[in-house]
């Protein structure tokens, strides 16, 4: 598992963190399939004013993704690094992305130091549990944003809720989720 710190963890003592953690494709932007370049990236409507919205609400702010395109040899490490870096480069001044995970494993895969069966992939939780720890989020004021049952298994599996996005505008999705937690 892969864990970019874009903004380093920041609390007063005792202060807890609430965190959203959202997935990548599908929810920020659209799937296109093993994305693998900056000039790919095509944000989902309103996405960007989520994140502000989110932060505007006092949330920290990250992406879990699956990214098992490096384990089947499509793209390496360094290509998520770039759309994750232009990702952030298009936020506006009031949104913002504090950390990112990525899983780059698949147990089919064909790159052999990426095959394997880990904790980090979703359904399992531990990008989501590590990001908990490691930005010392308190679960119970967390959420997590998906738009597949294994997103919201892995928040289960993490002990936090987990909000199915079925697509539209994720800005009109989050203020309509905020006013229901």
């Amino acid at each position: 598992m892969a864990i970019v710190t874009a903004h380093p963890p920041e609390t007063e003592k005792g202060t807890p963190l609430r965190g959203a953690f959202l997935d990548r494709d599908g929810v920020l932007i659209h799937d296109t399939g093993y994305l693998s370049s900056p000039t790919e990236i095509r944000w989902v409507t309103g996405a960007q004013r989520a994140l502000a919205r989110l932060a505007a609400h006092g949330y920290r702010l990250f992406i879990v993704t699956n990214q098992s395109g490096v384990a089947r040899g499509y793209f390496e490490e360094a290509a998520i690094d770039r759309v994750h870096a232009a990702m952030q480069a298009a936020l506006p001044a009031d949104a913002r992305i504090d950390d990112i995970a990525y899983c780059p494993h698949h147990p089919e895969g064909s790159v052999a130091r990426y095959v394997t069966d880990c904790n980090c992939r979703k359904p399992a939780p531990g990008m989501l549990e590590r990001l908990i720890e490691l930005h010392r989020i308190d679960r119970s004021g967390s959420f997590l944003i998906g738009d597949r049952a294994s997103d919201l298994a892995a928040a289960a599996g993490a002990g936090i809720p987990g909000h199915l996005f079925p697509g539209g505008d994720l800005d009109r999705f989050v203020a309509g989720l905020l006013e229901r937690i």
